[in-house]
């Protein structure tokens, strides 16, 4: 037989691009239009319906980014429309869409005259059926058209000024287009998509197969017997004639994809957060209409902020889901409050995201999330494991990690091993999409990418527009239905998250193990970008844990006097929360995101300062003594861990000798040597006597690298940026001050348009050397890092994270290695050789490097970087421009104890007040290597205590933990403190409560008072 397959093929595009098409509504009559359009950002609908609407030219120019219009949509239907039994009558919007990219663009919510929502109006979703109208012939109803710029801008990644409403610009950027009312041929539209599932299937099967050549000449009777010019009453002819290739069953051993709808919505990204909330109403009525429709249909929702929003700006919408949920199609998943980033969140907040998420879920729908769910975070921390198991999941979900640039994981279901050696079942879609269509191009590569054959069988598939919200389709759900069970393709079932990992769980038993992090190999510049945002988090952090624990201890010690503010925290809560998202908390947005996380900062610090300042107030009285406050976990200042004294004054004041060529200052702990550039030339520790600067070389080197990642500029750094470096190591000026601590050399610079200032500062009895570093940054694309070369052979660095922290080798001796060229550390790095190690910490910096290298004299110096700034121009091309302070301190002769308690001194500052009566901690821990994190009144309002606690060192550690208040009875308890086993943990008398707890294990305790 002669080979005509390519003509056959093309001559099947063009049947369906030229013919079916056009040919899915018929009959089309233009609806009457009136508009008002909002005079600045957007209006509830009860109050745009109120509005007087004017004629509205059909098909004019419209929209300056992010303003919004109000259609009203009028017209009569014709009697004999939709009478038969393969028509029926929809209207169909077009706003000027481009129909390339759904969800980044403008975009509609269709109203009724009651202020009800109806649907979404979007690119590849633009049509209502006459029935959601209800009742008669009669068309009359809203579009609320949204104007959102295409800020992606065809991934070119040039910077644009549409990310800021200031510099958006006046001008119209779109035209309506098509606005009808039209009759919608079904046959011809069910005709569509069997070509569209049979084409796509084809397409991606060999070419020695029967089965395609079987598909393209059933597809090529399909144009032989229909008449081009009577589409509609030759479909159904057309139909039959794939009847017989539509329904031959799919393989015995055909993989098994479960597919569940989904519309991963960025929190906010390249639009605001309040143009999240509707897309969030878009999506999820177009998902509610979608159920109403097909009963098979499931929709996975993983974020308890979107749900929260519904509820408050969407109640009769949220009514709707909540129906959808009970019914078992309107699934939440997740269990998170936002999908956050997992990289740069503390402890405590990673905990509170599920808290706050589950909570959620369970009091609004009485629905349990088994299932962490986390498409899209840019790479996960190793702690994540035993945070889920302790907030009482089961299941991990992740498709990021399949944008690694050099490493392939190995498996795609796995058992995930945490820094405490929890494990947690993990699926890693082998669709490599969380945004898929179910086109057969996206059902074969998730069969043959698929790399755990022969010991599971099945993976999952989100499917729907996502990104910018849209969700699933009819015609997604039509693709499903008819891959079900189809000779050639992957068997696909619609249901939920839970039955994929049920089913999953159970035939896969023995599973492969991956121990540690999943580090994304992207993106590694979301450890930098945006500081003010990084520095907010840091801040409110540590704020919270602060009003926390001095509010839980106004409350016990005062009784009935105070009340505690658990609404007003959990509100906080929730706001730091939802700036964690990952497109926020890592600096990827447009400006106008960071423009307004930093003003929520702003009000979290105020809103904190003032409840911390009423409770301590209320627990030391009126008083001229002055207290420090120390929330820290460990002792400051003879103060103890979680109380409030006064402070010892050190025994030792700071020396400081000015030389020819620099400064020595010297507290008897540590002795720091600046050359007359400000360098830091030896950092001796007295109880070692060795000096951590290695020979030759100077510390408190700031480094200007040259920053221009091939593409995605906010959150990519590539490997190359560090061949082109500019050392800052001449000052404009060199300055001493005293100050009431001790010494300070104040160091000047200037590099490009930027001014730099650092200040050096020992303090009296301290261990470390503080610098902060104030920035007027100028820059563009310019990376700024702060280097300490070191004198110590260190073969793996260690670095904060989430209750511990995890290790990464200094060397490359293998491509995983080498892609880990930056990396993320919270409070502290630490490099260590047998016996002696040095610890960075900071105030808020997230992204570092170590690297090594051995000298002529055979020493090894370890160079230890922090990241202090970064100037990508896209999507926020002003990104850093501004005023910052970045401190680090660095302390010489540091084990990883020293380390964890630098930590907290950097991000707890000194707090003194005024008083009468000292405070004593409400409970004390006996080993300093078990860390209370959290101190707070329990969620369900008993006025218990709830205590976070972990082993920070990495090592079996006991202790015991002391109750300082009237207390009759200790139990464990999970993160939703719910009574829960915990190895290692006996209550005693006192209650006094033993602890022994293995490496990095995290336990939550319930003291009842």
């Amino acid at each position: 037989m002669h080979d005509d397959r390519r003509i056959t093929e093309q001559r099947l595009d063009r049947f369906v691009r030229e013919r079916i098409l056009p040919a899915i509504y018929g009959r089309a009559i233009p609806l009457q239009l009136s508009s008002w359009d909002a005079p600045g950002e957007p209006v509830p609908a009860a109050e745009a319906l109120r509005q007087v609407f004017t004629p509205q030219e059909p098909g004019a120019a419209w929209g300056k980014a992010w303003s919004t219009k109000w259609l009203r949509l009028q017209g009569e239907v014709p009697q004999d429309w939709g009478m038969t039994d393969s028509t029926t009558v929809e209207i169909i919007v077009d706003l000027g869409f481009n129909s390339d990219v759904p969800g980044f663009q403008c975009e509609g919510t269709a109203w009724r005259s009651d202020g009800s929502i109806i649907k979404a109006i979007s690119p590849r979703n633009f049509h209502v059926p006459l029935k959601l109208l209800g009742g008669g012939h009669s068309v009359d109803f809203y579009v609320e058209a949204a104007a959102n710029p295409d800020v992606a801008q065809g991934w070119s990644f040039a910077p644009t000024p549409l990310g800021d409403k200031a510099t958006s610009g006046e001008e119209p950027r779109y035209r309506l287009g098509r606005i009808a009312i039209a009759e919608l041929n079904e046959t011809v539209w069910e005709l569509n998509q069997d070509i569209w599932t049979l084409s796509g299937l084809m397409h991606e099967l060999p070419m020695d197969m029967p089965r395609r050549h079987e598909i393209l000449r059933a597809l090529e009777r399909m144009l032989d017997i229909m008449d081009p010019d009577d589409i509609a009453g030759t479909a159904a002819a057309g139909r039959a004639e794939l009847t017989h290739v539509l329904s031959r069953p799919a393989y015995a051993s055909a993989h098994e994809l479960l597919a569940t709808g989904h519309a991963h919505i960025d929190s906010a990204w390249l639009w605001p957060v309040r143009e999240t909330i509707r897309k969030c109403a878009r999506t999820f009525s177009n998902v509610v209409a979608l159920m109403d429709e097909d009963p098979d249909f499931v929709f996975s929702c993983s974020s308890a902020q979107q749900m929260a929003w519904m509820k408050e700006f969407f109640p009769e919408l949220f009514v709707r889901i909540r129906e959808k949920v009970k019914a078992g199609q309107f699934v939440p998943v997740g269990g998170m409050w936002v999908e956050s980033d997992t990289n740069m969140p503390g402890g405590e907040a990673m905990a509170r995201q599920f808290v706050e998420g589950k909570s959620f879920f369970l009091n609004e729908f009485d629905i349990e999330c088994q299932e962490a769910w986390l498409p899209d975070s840019f790479g996960y921390s190793g702690a994540i494991p035993q945070i889920v198991k302790e907030a009482g999941s089961r299941w991990f979900l992740t498709q990021k990690i399949s944008w690694n640039k050099v490493n392939r994981m190995p498996h795609h279901t796995f058992a995930w091993e945490g820094i405490d050696g929890t494990r947690l079942f993990t699926h890693f879609p082998p669709v490599d999409t969380y945004n898929a269509e179910l086109h057969g191009r996206e059902l074969a590569h998730a069969q043959r990418n698929y790399r755990d054959h022969g010991r599971g069988t099945m993976s999952l598939v989100p499917f729907g527009y996502g990104d910018g919200g849209g969700g699933p389709t009819r015609e997604m759900v039509a693709a499903a239905h008819r891959t079900a069970d189809l000779e050639g393709s992957p068997k696909v079932r619609m249901g939920t998250a839970r039955d994929f990992f049920t089913k999953a769980e159970a035939e896969y038993s023995n599973l492969p193990v991956w121990v540690g992090e999943m580090y994304l190999e992207m993106h590694r510049g979301t450890y930098t970008s945006q500081a003010k945002t990084k520095r907010g988090n840091r801040r409110s952090e540590h704020l919270l844990r602060e009003a926390e624990l001095w509010c839980a201890t106004a409350a016990v010690r005062l009784g009935p006097a105070y009340s505690y503010p658990a609404d007003e925290l959990k509100r906080l809560w929730r706001l730091v929360l939802l700036q964690q998202f990952h497109d926020i908390l890592p600096g990827s947005s447009i400006a106008w995101v960071h423009e307004d996380a930093e003003r929520n900062y702003e009000a979290i610090a105020r809103n904190l300062e003032d409840i911390i300042n009423q409770a301590a107030q209320a627990l030391v009285g009126e008083g001229d003594q002055q207290f420090l406050l120390n929330a820290a976990p460990h002792q400051r200042n003879g103060v103890p861990a979680l109380g409030a004294a006064q402070a010892t004054t050190p025994d030792s004041s700071v020396q400081l000798d000015e030389l020819e060529d620099g400064y020595v200052l010297d507290n008897g702990i540590i002795r720091a040597v600046l050359n007359q550039d400000g360098l830091l030339t030896s950092l001796i520790d007295y109880a070692s006597g060795r000096d951590a600067i290695a020979p030759g070389q100077a510390g408190n080197l700031l480094e200007l690298f040259r920053d221009t990642p091939n593409e995605w500029d906010a959150w990519d750094i590539e490997e190359f940026y560090r061949r082109n470096v500019t050392p800052l190591t001449q000052a404009d000026g060199v300055d001493v001050e005293r100050s009431p601590a001790g010494v300070v050399v104040v160091v000047k610079r200037k590099v490009g348009a930027s001014t730099i200032t650092q200040r050096l500062t020992l303090d009296a009895g301290a261990a470390s050397l503080g610098i902060a570093t104030t920035v007027d940054w100028q820059e563009r694309e310019k990376m700024l890092k702060i280097a300490f070369p070191l004198d110590v052979r260190a073969d793996r660095s260690a670095s904060e994270t989430q209750f511990g922290h995890v290790f990464r080798p200094t060397h490359t001796n293998t491509s995983w290695e080498a892609a880990k060229f930056e990396i993320c550390a919270h409070r502290w790095i630490h490099v260590a050789e047998p016996g002696y190690g040095v610890a960075v910490s900071n105030s808020s910096s997230y992204g570092h490097d170590v690297t090594r290298a051995v000298r002529a004299d055979g020493g090894t110096t370890t160079t230890v970087r922090t990241s202090l700034l970064r100037s990508a121009r896209f999507p926020d091309p002003e990104a850093d421009r501004g005023s910052h302070t970045l401190e680090v301190s660095i302390r010489p002769g540091a084990a990883i104890a020293d380390a964890v308690e630098e930590g907290y001194r950097t991000n707890l500052k000194p707090r003194f007040i005024s008083g009468e009566t000292p405070v004593e901690p409400l409970l004390s821990v006996s080993n300093p290597a078990i860390v209370v994190e959290a101190v707070k009144l329990a969620e369900d309002g008993s006025g218990d205590v709830i205590v976070r606690l972990y082993e920070s060192l990495g090592e079996r550690s006991t202790g015991f933990l002391t109750a300082n208040f009237e207390c009759s009875d200790a139990s464990a308890t999970d993160l939703l403190e719910r009574p829960s086993e915990a190895p290692g943990v006996a209550v005693e008398e006192g209650p006094v409560v033993k602890l022994v707890l293995r490496p990095f294990q995290l336990v939550t305790l319930r003291l009842i008072r």
